[in-house]
């Protein structure tokens, strides 16, 4: 690589690293904001989910904005704008506003992403070289979600909960001047202007189907409000290919799914991430709940994951030209399956350096294993001069299965965790305290010892929820390593010569 490629490198790390903390810093700051803004559950999950709704519901018209209008300003946009929300959610004394904010963090977030991607594609045109630099790109974006909650923990140690949204405000300034300065501007000048009514279905179909998978474990998932959502969403999404398929200048050529390298390779990264955030979600509660510890050391426990997620995604990116995305991508799902399950087995005194750690480091190898390989295939299908769409899809999935897995796994999580404190409790407490047990481990855990119970009963159902959960999570991943080993290329796999692109100067 030379010094300039090594500069943009850096540069497209340091952003998304900057709004992949985003996505899970603010998770260890929940109890904070719950006291200084009278927020509810409800209001809290908002605060979590409001940044990733808004970050998969756009990120599709971004990569295709990006692609026509320029990676360079696009990218210097978003992080300016990113920053700006960042200071403005730290000021705030609402968590209506706190909320909002989180949307317009999130389309900041969207327009930032596949940018970044595409940069990488465009000026890394050697196999080799895209490899490593996407490995690199790989290691940061999973240790930007695996370390916010060690980063947010540190913050909220010494500052007040506003310190998690301030942290991210030099590093994003700093991108967007280090983009001014060293990356060279590059699109698509053959890109027709924006598909508007894909622009629009697309961002009702996603915002539809995440915001009826947030609003669903309140509701219930088989309420009518959350069957028309679901119905809805599908046929939204229904009209959005019809649409495209008819469209002489699409924004998503829906075609490309056809391809097994790009379908296999999505569905390989939605799992990786709904597994991911999943994992997070359960385990930061596990760690401050069932083991006491505060939001600095659940942090701290947290970082053997990034560790490995680090490591392991160079280690893919390496292995990936030399004996294929097939089995490199495969035996990272397997290694993931295979940590869900046993963590599936965690109890209340389960010894953390000899068998959590080992169980993160299997997990982490696994998710490094997936996500850099299975980007990489995703891209190869594309010429560099339309990463952007490439991009925005894989950036996508990221998302929607970050977004699914907190919905999808806290729900089933919810459901086991009421059900078995109910058959513990019932008769034993008014029918409020238990409902309001049964909704929240924090209050189980201070309405049950005032009433004479125990808190391993709490312990108990805990438990249950996330084995339960766990053992999901560890099936559907081995499920997906043999669709993978079926569809994802092997060593041998041509890749089609790249059409010329437009490439200015800085």
């Amino acid at each position: 690589m030379t010094r300039r490629n090594v500069a943009i490198l850096m540069t497209v790390c340091a952003a998304v690293l900057a709004i992949n903390l985003d996505t899970t810093i603010v998770n260890v700051a929940l109890p904070s904001l719950s006291d200084e803004l009278g927020a509810g559950t409800r209001e809290l999950q908002w605060v979590v989910d409001g940044y990733n709704l808004a970050f998969a519901a756009l990120v599709l018209a971004a990569g295709s904005v990006s692609d026509r209008f320029g990676r360079r300003p696009a990218l210097i946009l978003g992080l300016l704008g990113f920053a700006l929300t960042s200071v403005a959610g730290a000021l705030v004394t609402s968590v209506g506003a706190l909320v909002a904010l989180r949307f317009a963090m999130g389309a900041c977030a969207a327009l930032i992403f596949p940018t970044t991607l595409s940069i990488i594609a465009n000026t890394f045109t050697d196999r080799r070289q895209r490899a490593a630099a996407l490995g690199i790109w790989g290691a940061v974006v999973g240790v930007g979600v695996a370390a916010g909650p060690v980063t947010g923990g540190l913050l909220l140690e010494h500052f007040y909960w506003g310190s998690v949204f301030w942290a991210l405000v030099p590093l994003a300034l700093v991108a967007a001047a280090l983009a001014y300065a060293v990356v060279p501007e590059s699109k698509d000048p053959s890109v027709p202007k924006l598909d508007t009514t894909g622009l629009v279905l697309s961002v009702a179909a996603l915002g539809l189907l995440i915001y009826t998978i947030i609003e669903a474990p309140a509701r219930g998932w088989t309420a009518t409000p959350t069957l028309v959502g679901f119905a809805g969403s599908g046929l939204l999404l229904v009209w959005f290919v019809l649409a495209e398929r008819a469209s002489a200048h699409p924004m998503l050529d829906v075609s490309l799914f056809r391809d097994r390298r790009f379908s296999g390779a999505c569905g390989a990264v939605t799992i990786t991430f709904f597994a991911l955030f999943g994992f997070i979600f359960l385990i930061t509660q596990y760690f401050q709940f069932i083991r006491g510890y505060g939001p600095l050391s659940t942090g701290a426990r947290i970082l053997p994951v990034a560790t490995s997620i680090a490591v392991a995604s160079v280690l893919g990116a390496n292995l990936a030209p030399r004996i294929g995305t097939k089995v490199v991508v495969t035996s990272g799902l397997i290694s993931f399956g295979a940590a869900f399950l046993w963590i599936a087995r965690l109890d209340a005194s389960t010894d953390y350096p000899t068998v959590v750690v080992p169980q993160m480091v299997l997990m982490g190898i696994g998710m490094g294993l997936i996500a850099t390989p299975a980007t990489e295939s995703i891209l190869l299908v594309l010429p560099p001069a339309r990463a952007g769409v490439g991009s925005a899809v894989n950036d996508a999935t990221r998302e929607l299965g970050g977004t699914l897995g907190v919905a999808v796994v806290g729900s089933l999580f919810s459901s086991v965790y009421a059900s078995r404190l109910s058959d513990l409790w019932s008769g034993q407490l008014p029918a409020g305290q238990l409902a309001a047990a049964q909704d929240s481990v924090g209050a189980a855990l201070t309405i049950g010892p005032l009433a004479g119970l125990a808190k391993a009963d709490v312990n108990e159902a805990f438990l249950g929820g996330i084995s339960i959960a766990c053992v999901v999570i560890g099936a559907l991943c081995l499920a997906a390593a043999l669709v993978a080993a079926l569809v994802l290329p092997g060593p041998q796999t041509a890749v089609a010569a790249e059409p010329a692109m437009e490439v200015g100067a800085a």
